[in-house]
């Protein structure tokens, strides 16, 4: 069973492991006439880089993005688009500890059951973060593609640490502000809040997770495949695809089970010639189609699982109980590099339900 694929229109196929030769993506299904050049997939990937803060890690790729196939003379041709980045910066090393001692909240034990040992365990292999590069490269493409019929996506980060942001930002603040901040977080005060919990976390050898919230702005009604294509189905499942991802909730999530049905329910109103919806407690989607309203989703993203503190485990070759202290180069905090992946994750779902809708135009070519 192949599961490297995701995707029905707009289908990626991720390769590559952490500290193997290269990462990447194929994108197929991707329409011709669209401008595109690395340069507009590398602005993506630069903001998945770690930031120089203390709480990322020390790990820095140069991720310069190569576009092998489907793009000639500046536009998409309709094949197959692959893009590859060169891993550089990989210390292998460290991980032959772990070839016999799973690390705790990581996939080393399940991954050597399942590939009886000879799975790439350096970095983690494919469960490494490391894959996201190829999510962000294709949600790039995605992006452009939603631009022509006026979709945008934005996420900022609203809680780590237990740091919740104090005030809802604006849709104008989200623009303006998320990528001027490293935590990505539009709340200053509560960014520096959130920050002293990182520090603290660091200074004690341990980590924090937090929330990013994603918002799909003009998305038009209607779109979504119940029942077991529903809009939200397939968008929480590529999110769960994100390494580290414990949690997905849309409008006002799990909060709908404290409320009655009169606080819950979105009252329709007509407003400047169009329905709309006095609130949006549904996160823009009901019976598995957008609604019309943006779409929010919030994703819960745990603690970084590599700490230097030592902690228990088995060594799989002895079988007995032994125990392991992770040396390296790890993030404190994941939360902030993950912002640019949930918007890519949201833009390629959008446009694999989109672009059959035939409301992506693009011209032909001129003589």
């Amino acid at each position: 069973m192949c599961s490297n694929s995701i995707g029905k229109r707009f289908v990626l196929t991720i390769f590559g492991e952490s500290h193997g030769k290269c990462v990447g993506v194929v994108v197929d299904g991707c329409p011709p006439g669209l401008p595109l050049k690395e340069e507009d997939i590398q602005k993506e990937l630069d903001k998945r880089k770690p930031s120089k803060q203390f709480y990322s890690t020390t790990r820095v790729e140069e991720d310069k993005v190569n576009i092998l196939s489907g793009v000639f003379n500046g536009y998409t041709t309709g094949a197959p688009i692959c893009m590859l980045v060169w891993n550089r910066g990989g210390e292998s090393e460290v991980y032959e500890e772990f070839k016999w001692k799973p690390r705790p909240g990581h996939a080393d034990y399940p991954a050597y059951v399942k590939y009886g040992g000879y799975h790439d365990y350096r970095g983690g292999g494919i469960f490494s973060s490391r894959i996201t590069v190829g999510f962000v490269a294709a949600g790039a493409i995605a992006k452009k593609l939603l631009k022509q019929v006026g979709v945008e996506v934005l996420a900022h980060v609203v809680e780590i640490g237990g740091v919740k942001i104090e005030k809802k930002p604006t849709i104008q603040e989200i623009k303006e502000k998320v990528y001027s901040n490293p935590l990505r977080c539009v709340d200053l005060e509560a960014a520096k809040k959130m920050e002293e919990k990182i520090l603290k976390a660091k200074e004690e050898g341990d980590s924090v997770g937090g929330v990013v919230e994603a918002i799909a702005l003009n998305v038009p009604p209607g779109v979504g495949e119940p029942i077991f294509g529903s809009l939200d189905a397939e968008i929480a499942k590529f999110l769960f695809c994100i390494p580290a991802v414990k949690g997905v909730e849309f409008g006002v999530g799990f909060k709908a089970a404290r409320m009655k049905g009169s606080e819950n329910n979105d009252e329709y109103v007509v407003k400047d010639g169009r329905i709309t919806t006095l609130t949006n407690n549904s996160g823009g989607i009901l019976g598995g189609m957008s609604t019309g309203m943006p779409i929010t989703v919030r994703v819960a993203f745990k603690p970084p699982s590599s700490i230097p503190k030592k902690q228990r485990t088995v060594d799989l070759k002895r079988m007995e109980n032994t125990t392991l202290e992770v040396k390296g180069r790890y993030d404190v905090c994941f939360v902030p590099r993950a912002v640019p992946i949930v918007e890519a994750v949201v833009a390629n779902v959008l446009i694999d339900y989109i672009l059959p809708l035939g409301i992506v135009k693009l011209g032909r070519a001129k003589n």
